[in-house]
């Protein structure tokens, strides 16, 4: 069974969606790396039924995404504030070798400050 890593992103977003038994199995499988006969006998259930619980939590994960969007919509807000930062970046240094302007160097730098943050 070969491991869609998207899932990983998407336990973050709506795991808690989950029954507590599939948020268990799918996390151990992603997040913790144990192997289906590891997670079967932490769980007392067969290899099989562990790989069913993860196949259901995992098409219940994309079905999820695929209708709200959420994981879609942070990586694009997250790509915009790298962008705005790095917009912020070249504006600071063209105003360094530039005519200075202490309004530009101050809003640039508040830029980047909250962009850092919101990034983090």
């Amino acid at each position: 069974m070969t491991k869609n890593l998207e899932i990983s992103l998407l336990l973050d977003f709506y795991g808690d969606m989950l029954t507590e038994k599939q948020r268990e199995v799918i996390e151990c499988y992603y997040n913790e790396d144990l192997s289906l006969s590891e997670i079967a006998d932490n769980q007392g259930i067969t290899r099989q039924g562990v790989r069913d619980s993860i196949k259901r939590a995992e098409f219940q994960l994309l079905d999820m995404e695929e209708r709200l969007g959420l994981a879609r919509r942070f990586r694009e807000v997250r790509k915009g504030l790298e962008q705005i930062h790095a917009a912020a970046q070249r504006i600071k240094e063209f105003n360094q070798h530039s005519i200075y302007s202490n309004e530009l160097e101050r809003d640039a730098n508040l830029i980047l400050e909250v962009t850092k943050k919101l990034c983090e």
